[in-house]
């Protein structure tokens, strides 16, 4: 049974940081893409970030590229979500997910783990 359990959310204000952790449990996670995703009021869930788990391969949505990154600690069982230069449009609830293959997907779909989500304020 794999849980996930995402903790850091807050507010942080227009160009500060914040670092999203998410703990993963329930088994070992090689082979895995662990990602994350956000959903701000009145939107779709849309896709922020994914690792490899046992590459570290990582891929990022336009929108935050060059200012979020992605990593994940094997011994911890942690993935991170590191967002710098935080803007308005950030503020979201922030979901880790997990999914059982290498093969990429930016798909809510194809991720069958979730955690319960952190907020996420940025303000101006």
């Amino acid at each position: 049974q794999v849980q996930l359990v995402e903790s850091g959310g807050g507010l942080v204000q227009t160009g500060g940081s914040l670092r999203l952790s998410c703990a993963a449990s329930g088994g070992t996670f090689r082979g895995y893409i662990m990602g994350w995703f956000r959903q701000a009021p009145g939107k779709e869930r849309e896709f922020v970030a994914g690792v490899t788990w046992s590459s570290g391969i990582t891929s990022y949505a336009d929108s935050v590229k060059g200012r979020f990154a992605i990593s994940r600690d094997s011994d911890k069982n942690t993935v991170y979500l590191q967002m710098n230069s935080l803007k308005f449009e950030d503020t979201a609830v922030y979901y880790c997910a997990a999914k059982p293959s290498e093969v990429p997907s930016r798909n809510r779909g194809w991720y069958p783990y979730w955690g319960q989500g952190t907020q996420v304020i940025v303000s101006l």
